[in-house]
């Protein structure tokens, strides 16, 4: 579990990568980021999600969609059959989830390793989790919190949106409740011919459909989510939100109108995350 990781990390990307040589790859990618994430923002990457008791964060109700916990587990085993005691669990983690984007087309990028796993994980823990009906200024400073800034909170926000499935149950909301408008049952920042669509896909009360998070290119890690956003097709509200906020708004289209954004938002994506996986 110390640096040494570094040593072996090299013969881990192959092993990470069989387990990815399925139909599900285009899933598991956002699966797999999530549960980085889910564990990076409670205590720091400590691997403490991965721990299951009757009072871990692994059970707490803002992790109930977190899964793949599986995989982790799987390429551990693997591990230590070839390195007991070298490669920990929250190293593996981020391996894994690096590896997966790629896949999808998504950038490739250099992980530092040497993480050690924690053995507290408490299910109260898990409360400050960034939620998708937070305010803009809650998010940011949320983010912020965890020392990552405006630009790492728009591309890990909305940027690993870009793939992925959500259920409807995080939609519900904006389209038949939405209590931040009166006038409107529906959120007016909704494009009006994006709306029967997404009612259409997320009927009322049906809360464990599944739809995908990029409706343009939602099998590849691209930019595009953000031109998306900027035109009302965002499905969530906290991506919607990153439009409406002075700063997210400039960064947001920093990666959509400059010459070269898309490459700019792949290099930035994968620096954002490597910032998000040495949260302590």
């Amino acid at each position: 579990m110390s640096a040494s990781t570094k040593k072996h990390a090299p013969l881990l990307n192959p092993l990470s990568t069989q387990l990815f040589n399925n139909p599900l790859k285009i899933t598991l990618e956002m699966l797999l980021l999530r549960l980085q994430f889910h564990d990076c923002f409670v205590e720091g990457c400590d691997g403490s999600i991965l721990i299951n008791s009757g009072k871990s964060e692994h059970i707490a109700p803002r992790n109930l969609g977190v899964q793949r916990f599986g995989i982790i587990e799987e390429t551990k085993a693997r591990v230590e059959e070839a390195w007991p005691g070298v490669v920990s669990c929250t190293d593996i983690m981020a391996l894994v989830a690096r590896d997966s984007v790629p896949l999808v087309s998504g950038p490739f990028y250099k992980v530092p390793t040497g993480r050690r796993d924690g053995w507290i994980s408490k299910k109260s823990s898990a409360s400050n989790l960034p939620e998708p009906d937070d305010s803009i200024e809650l998010l940011k400073s949320k983010f912020s919190q965890k020392g990552l800034s405006d630009k790492d909170f728009v591309l890990i926000n909305g940027g690993a949106h870009t793939i992925g499935r959500i259920a409807c149950f995080f939609v519900q909301k904006r389209l038949y409740n939405f209590t931040e408008a009166p006038a409107c049952s529906s959120d007016p920042e909704i494009n009006p011919k994006f709306l029967p669509k997404l009612k259409v896909m997320c009927p009322f009360g049906q809360v464990n459909i599944k739809i995908p998070l990029d409706q343009k290119t939602s099998f590849i890690s691209d930019n595009l989510i953000f031109r998306n956003i900027k035109n009302g097709f965002a499905v969530l509200a906290s991506d919607a939100k990153l439009y409406h906020n002075k700063k997210s708004k400039h960064i947001l289209d920093s990666y959509i109108t400059t010459t070269g954004s898309r490459k700019s938002f792949k290099l930035n994506f994968g620096k954002a995350m490597v910032k998000m996986g040495n949260i302590a």
